[in-house]
């Protein structure tokens, strides 16, 4: 039976102290950490983007701001997490599930781990229901059994690739950044503004509705099935700043039963730096 990638808060209540279900608190704001240590989801472990999701370099321009780590990193990691492949893993954020949640889902995903959801409106959407919330700093446990991991099997796309195909009718380029950026008019982040020449814009943000919520996934089908068109799924390329926002828009995609299409992970931090045309 298939898990849907997304749980509401009123599901959560009911398992959330399953000793098989992981709570995972993945915020990447400002001070998240400390944020963490002050107030979190009962239970929940805190994981950090940068150090554990991400294997950033000195050089931005390689791989861009969040590069994947090794996969043999990755698998020491959830071991060190105390995560098996038989526990409900569910993941949480500061933003609505939009930021690292979605990219820690994606990776396990990848990995083949069955039993990984991101809680819909992310933590302002527990504290609206009253999920019971602590300050205990949660340590995994150490004696966990190895998690064996092969490959990433979600399918990603490299710089040299996106240039082959970026304007080619047959391919389709998303970028999942917010509208100004995507135009070149703001870039509060990467050193130079604009787009990857052929790539369309549709924000990550219209996969949620005015809540912070999920859009029910036959609107998010219909939108999507619209825009893609007769366009095969292995055509399609999802990319953001850095890797990790782009990873919402393909957890609405499997929300909706949807196919998950290529991640570029290198995304405009990595293009901006080494392919940039102004557009």
């Amino acid at each position: 039976m298939r898990i849907s990638p997304i749980i509401e808060v009123d599901e959560l209540l009911k398992i959330y102290k399953n000793p098989d279900v992981m709570i995972f608190d993945v915020s990447n704001s400002r001070n998240a950490k400390a944020n963490y240590e002050t107030e979190h989801i009962e239970g929940a472990f805190f994981i950090d983007l940068n150090t554990q999701l991400a294997d950033i370099k000195t050089d931005i321009s390689e791989g861009g701001r969040h590069p994947l780590p090794r996969i043999e990193t990755f698998a020491k990691t959830l071991t060190c997490l105390g995560i098996t492949k038989n526990k409900h893993i569910v993941i949480y954020d500061d933003k609505n599930g939009s930021n690292a949640s979605a990219r820690f889902w994606w990776m396990l995903k990848s990995v083949g781990h069955e039993k990984v959801q991101v809680l819909n409106g992310g933590l302002n959407q527990a504290k609206e229901n009253y999920f019971p919330m602590s300050s205990k700093i949660e340590i995994s446990a150490k004696d966990s059994e190895p998690y064996q991991v092969g490959k990433w099997n979600l399918p990603t796309i490299a710089i040299n690739e996106v240039e082959n195909i970026s304007q080619n009718p047959n391919y389709l380029v998303v970028d999942v950044r917010d509208k100004e950026r995507f135009e070149g008019k703001n870039e509060p982040i990467d050193l130079i503004a604009g787009h990857i020449p052929g790539a369309i814009n549709v924000p990550f943000t219209e996969n949620l509705d005015k809540n912070g919520l999920f859009l029910k996934p036959d609107q998010l089908k219909t939108k999507y099935k619209t825009l893609f068109g007769e366009i095969k799924t292995e055509n399609i390329i999802i990319h953001c700043g850095s890797g990790v926002t782009a990873c919402h828009t393909l957890l609405a995609l499997d929300y909706a039963e949807i196919e998950i299409p290529k991640l570029y992970v290198g995304s405009w931090s990595e293009w901006s730096r080494k392919r940039y045309i102004a557009v």
